[in-house]
This record gives C-alpha cells, structure tokens and sequence, in this order.
C-alpha cells in the first residue's frame, strides 16, 4: 500500500484500508492528468471522474487542487526515499560515491517513469513565497531525507556541515536535471553526466 501523506496536507487521514485505496486512487489520477492537461487546466472533478470517485470523496481529503498537488509532491518524496533505500541495500558503506550516484540514478528513473513528476516532482508549481526559514521548501525537504539516509548508509554524523552541502548539491542538480529534461525529453545524457560529476567533485569536500 502507498504511504499515506502526511496528515496536514489532508482534511482527514484514511483509517481503514479502503480509505486509503480511495486516496491512493485519487493521486494516481492527479497525477495521469498533471501529464495530460498540466496544472493549471487540473481540477479536482476531473480527477473525481478519472479515479472513479464521487467528487465529494475528493473533497473529503482536500480542499483544493493545489492540496492535492501537495499531498501527491509527499507521496513522491516517500517514493524516492524507499527507492533510494532499496538501492543502498545492496551497495557497502565503504565507497560513498557508489552512493550519490545511487541517489540521482534514483531521481533519474522516476523523472522519466513516474507520471505527474515532470510538473510535480516534490513541490507544486509556483509555491507561496512566504516561508523565511525554508521548511516548506521542496528542496530543504529532500536534503533532510537525503541527509538521513546518506547518513544512516556512510555512518556520517548530520551535522550542519553535511547537512549544508546536501541542500546545496541538491539546489545545483534540480537546476542541472532541468535542464537536461528541457533539452531531450528523456534527460540530455551529457549534462547528466556533467551533474554527476559535480555532484562528485562537490561532495567529495565533506565525504572524502
């Protein structure tokens, strides 16, 4: 079963197993139709229609299509960190590089197979410009996960040192990955190799 978005991106948190099929349904479709309309043209009777849900069972979980959005960007953050986990299981402590390239190859992979992720990776377009200290900030929450895991994998301490050059690795590779998606539809194989190899150079200051 999909884990179920945190609580404050919902109206109400699914108790029973049918509960969370039904919301499990429901970001399935947003995200089928971010592809096919983008977000602007989304509504959330629309994805009632497409999961096969009265609209009133949308509503019951959201208040809108950007809470929606939210609560799929969430579920997206979870999948990458499971995937990155999965990943790690097989790669020893001992090499860290191994391990960063396992995180973007991660990243890659979902960039070109999950649906919605071109427009909702982990954040929804266009975010509120009113959080000073970043906790809302898709990327200040994906250098936490990553910091953890990476962290937990190298027995690292998540000092702020580490902590620092996380989000920084991962502000310049959005930017990068974003630009290799613009170019060709399945990432630009040779600016994912120069993201790779900044990625490298760049944390080889504080895992080396």
């Amino acid at each position: 079963m999909d884990p179920v978005p945190p609580a404050h991106s919902l109206r109400r948190t699914p108790i029973q197993r049918r509960s969370a099929d039904r919301l499990a349904r429901i970001l399935d479709a947003c995200a089928e139709l971010l592809d096919e309309t983008g977000y602007e043209n989304l509504s959330t009777r629309a994805v009632a229609q497409r999961a096969g849900v009265p609209i009133g069972s949308v509503y019951r979980f959201f208040g809108n299509k950007r809470a929606m959005a939210i609560a799929l960007a969430h579920r997206n953050l979870d999948r990458y960190a499971d995937g990155i986990a999965d990943r790690l299981a097989g790669l020893p402590a001992t090499h860290w590089r191994p391990v960063v390239d396992a995180v973007l190859d991660e990243y890659l992979a979902m960039k070109r197979g999950v649906p919605g992720f071109a427009l909702v990776d982990f954040g929804v377009p266009a975010p509120p410009a009113d959080d000073p200290e970043g906790d809302g900030d898709p990327n200040h929450q994906v250098a936490a996960r990553l910091t953890e895991l990476l962290s937990a994998h190298l027995g690292l301490t998540p000092d702020a040192t580490l902590q620092r050059a996380v989000l920084v690795a991962v502000e310049a590779t959005d930017a990068l990955i974003q630009l290799a998606f613009r170019t060709d539809p399945a990432g630009d194989p040779g600016i994912v190799a120069e993201t790779r190899a900044m990625m490298h150079a760049y944390l080889a200051r504080v895992l080396d």
